[in-house]
């Protein structure tokens, strides 16, 4: 079981819409921690950790997000390991 860290900066129509919660939601189900929050900037910018394989599936939910959402761009880059973190917090 390999655990990874992941940001994730996501673009598009996606504060206002229940993404932060949404993908709150999605991350609980898979087991995963980290945070969601709104930039200024109107993307909104996530952070996952957790199993490789769970961040995956997540990543790929993030690809749509919920219907209410229109994801135009979704942005990944790799995070050390080195800050862990309780639970997923919105932010």
């Amino acid at each position: 079981m390999t655990q990874r860290t992941v940001e994730v900066r996501v673009e598009g129509r996606v504060q206002g819409v229940g993404f932060r919660q949404s993908t709150a939601y999605q991350t609980r189900q898979f087991g995963l921690t980290g945070y969601a929050e709104n930039q200024a900037d109107d993307s909104v910018k996530i952070v996952l950790q957790g199993e490789s394989e769970a961040v995956d599936e997540v990543l790929q939910w993030l690809e749509t997000g919920p219907p209410s959402a229109t994801v135009t761009q979704v942005k990944t880059r790799e995070l050390s390991d080195e800050q862990q973190w309780n639970g997923f917090l919105t932010r």
